[in-house]
């Protein structure tokens, strides 16, 4: 059977909840544009029931108004609670493990089709690709300003089936600015706290997520920071108490597997746009890290 990837965009969101509909109808709004989620539970209940990791192509933002959650995001496992602002942007990989029964999410996503507030290069910095995703644990007054923007937004669409486009435009590029101050007052914060070997922890992490699946060697990310093998190597033991080496298996073999799981390519073509040597290297080394080969892990997932 043809498997598309399983990527959590407007088709997938619909398929999964509109048989639900009836049940959730009032914490949910959804179109061709944009969608929104209003403090209820169940529709990550849902989600769960899904074959995680998700894949995101395009814009989300939230706030935890309630309970907890632990989620793998882009690589990194993170314990995240009521008072915190989230963003999600375009290639981000979520692998939630665990939601607390208690868990509400107000949040908005922009599909494919929602017209962007801002012009080409002028989107706000958190936003413009250069992080693929943020948590904020912010004061009371952020977030019930957050909340007020995303209360107004629901209120609007929600008057009628065509409801007007640019105050919601208007209204999501404010919500934008609000989570860009906070972004930038945090990484403010954080770079005159931060070590040095942190700033380059992170931005070794950064540089893995985007180019795992074409460059397997540390040598290519040492070139990319300007540093020795040698001295990369130690930074990133010394900062995460792993290899580097291990960071870049751990990244690649989250893409090798959406591949396998979620899409009908075959071992060998994924060998080849993963830029393996050849599909036996490839099986090798998928068998060394997961202890079962590339055929073997599609047949069982």
């Amino acid at each position: 059977m043809n498997r598309q990837p399983q990527l959590m965009d407007v088709t997938r969101m619909r398929d999964i909840l509109t048989p639900h509909l009836s049940q959730i109808r009032e914490h949910v709004f959804m179109n061709s544009e944009l969608a929104m989620v209003r403090g209820d539970h169940s529709v990550f209940s849902l989600l769960m029931h899904q074959r995680p990791p998700f894949a995101i192509n395009d814009y989300r933002l939230g706030i935890i108004l309630n309970g907890e959650a632990d989620i793998n995001i882009n690589l990194q496992d993170r314990h995240l609670t009521s008072g915190t602002l989230v963003y999600f942007g375009p290639g981000t990989i979520i692998h939630p493990k665990c939601l607390s029964p208690d868990l509400r999410i107000f949040g908005i996503g922009l599909f494919a089709n929602f017209s962007m507030p801002f012009a080409h290069g002028q989107m706000p910095s958190a936003f413009n690709g250069q992080v693929r995703d943020f948590q904020l644990p912010a004061h009371e007054e952020d977030i019930a300003t957050a909340r007020h923007i995303l209360d107004t937004i629901w209120q609007t669409v929600h008057t009628a089936d065509d409801y007007h486009r640019p105050t919601v435009t208007a209204l999501v590029a404010a919500q934008m600015h609000h989570y860009d101050h906070l972004f930038r007052q945090q990484a403010d914060q954080q770079a005159s706290n931060r070590s040095r070997e942190q700033t380059i922890f992170d931005r070794f992490l950064q540089l893995v997520t985007q180019h795992c699946d074409e460059h397997h060697q540390i040598g290519y990310y040492a070139g990319r920071m300007c540093l020795t093998e040698r001295y990369l190597s130690t930074i990133i033991r010394q900062a995460s108490g792993t290899t580097a080496k291990d960071w870049i298996d751990r990244a690649l073999i989250t893409r090798i597997k959406i591949e396998l799981r979620h899409t009908d390519k075959s071992a060998a073509q994924i060998a080849e746009e993963m830029h393996f040597a050849n599909p036996s290297f490839f099986s090798k080394y998928f068998r060394r890290l997961t202890g079962m080969t590339p055929g073997e892990y599609k047949s069982v997932s």
